[in-house]
């Protein structure tokens, strides 16, 4: 059935990480089709998977992103609230192997359904490593997400060369730009670092860049300088962080226009006149608002560091440069293929996918089943232990063992999981180093 002018749509949102609760939030609000006449807005339902990443509170309330309803489940739990309830559209906003087994699970309890919600996921930021790895794992979906005119041209390429369906292939922009332009120096001059958790990942590297950022700070006392975190100590994004900043900070005499910050990243965009990273997101976030920014080329340009998408942006510098006074320019056709739409079509840069999932809703006869590329014939040595990890069987179904019921969990479960999470944390941040540098020895 079409969006109806008398209900609110249904849109649920299924989530494994902070960032990527920012993401799918976000493009559910984006990609929720017109309707001019309808008394109420669209009704978001928000499920977070439980694991190692799933966001805490505080996490959550600095995404700013606002659900009807939220709460957290297990992939079996989610599949039966999937098979009762009667969502318009569904958002899979997690992990490649994550959306494949959901999809299988999907296809299996709405068997049946011709009624099926409209599934849509994609990619919370840059695409820069694991691309047909990625991408034929979220194969299936109705709309597969490109946020950039480069991505969907790549997408489609992959789909067409193992032989998959393409059409779900939908170029939108990152569903969270916004914000107002840049329009000059604030005071006083602010230079703001973003953080990721897991690049680089050595102790060397991640000591060098904050000594550098330090250093920035010393050489120019009339600005301020700000490391912009994305968690505290002990808790996991998308990425794990074995080294977070913070404790890298503690052994520094840090100057006094030298401050760690937390909270949105719009909020700090909102008084930054220089953003320096070494290829985060928030550089597409910043260049989005015209402001100046740099991707970082002292650790070398290099597709673990992921900064290699930056090429012929006209934003590579170094520290060197940036201590000397170095203000990019970027190179505005580079931006237009980046979904960035710093000349003003960001409004319009979702009409695509809206139009698409109308259609889908409106579709004579329903929407068909989900049609993964991976099936137990074409993938028997790979699929069953994508699905296996979540706990489903090669035909979408739920193993024995899996959890029985959707109620939220005892005593005891609360317990042994606070348990095991602060012992897998642990685990992240302080054994793993150690072993890796005795390792090195």
């Amino acid at each position: 059935m079409p969006p109806s002018n008398t209900k609110s749509l249904r849109i649920a949102v299924l989530a494994d990480s902070d960032t990527r609760w920012k993401w799918g939030a976000s493009t559910a609000g984006r990609i929720a089709p017109a309707a001019p006449a309808a008394p109420v807005a669209p009704v978001l339902d928000g499920f977070l998977l439980r694991g190692r990443a799933t966001p805490t509170p505080r996490q959550l309330a600095e995404v700013g992103v606002r659900a009807d309803s939220l709460r957290e489940v297990t992939a079996a739990e989610f599949l039966r609230v999937m098979a009762r309830e009667p969502y318009d559209v569904l958002v899979l906003a997690l992990v490649g192997g994550g959306v494949q087994a959901v999809l299988h699970g999907l296809r299996r309890v709405w068997e049946d359904r011709t009624d099926r919600p409209v599934v849509v996921t994609g990619y919370v930021g840059v695409v820069y490593e694991k691309l047909a790895d990625g991408l034929l794992l979220r194969h299936g979906a109705d709309l597969v997400l490109a946020n950039s005119r480069q991505d969907a041209e790549r997408f489609r390429q992959v789909y067409e060369g193992v032989g998959a369906d393409a059409s779900s292939v939908t170029e939108v922009a990152l569903p969270f730009l916004g914000g107002a332009p840049y329009t000059g120096e604030h005071d006083p001059y602010t230079v703001v670092f973003a953080a990721q958790p897991s690049v680089p990942d050595t102790r060397r590297d991640r000591a060098y860049l904050l000594e550098r950022l330090v250093g920035h700070a010393r050489l120019h006392p009339g600005r301020e300088v700000l490391l912009k975190l994305r968690s505290r100590p002990g808790e996991h994004t998308t990425h794990l962080e074995e080294l977070p900043y913070q404790k890298l900070a503690q052994r520094l005499d840090l100057p006094p226009n030298f401050r760690l910050v937390y909270g949105n990243m719009g909020e700090v965009l909102d008084r930054t006149d220089l953003m320096v990273t070494v290829s985060s997101t928030a550089a597409l976030e910043s260049l989005h608002r015209r402001i100046p920014t740099v991707v970082l080329t002292d650790l070398g340009v290099r597709e673990a560091l992921g900064n290699h998408h930056f090429v012929g942006s006209g934003c590579l510098a170094s520290w060197d440069q940036l201590d000397a006074g170095h203000r990019p320019v970027p190179d505005e056709e580079w931006v237009a293929r980046q979904g960035v739409a710093a000349d003003g079509r960001y409004a319009s840069a979702f009409d695509a996918a809206r139009d698409r999932i109308a259609e889908l809703l409106g579709r004579p006869g329903g929407r068909p089943p989900l049609a993964p590329y991976y099936t137990p014939e074409t993938a028997p040595g790979y699929l069953p232990g994508v699905l296996a990890r979540h706990h489903l069987a090669p035909d979408g179904s739920l193993l024995p063992g899996a959890p029985a019921a959707d109620r939220e969990p005892g005593p005891v479960r609360q317990i042994v999981r606070r348990a095991a999470r602060g012992a897998y944390r642990h685990g992240v941040q302080r054994v793993a180093p150690v072993i890796r540098r005795m390792g090195e020895l």
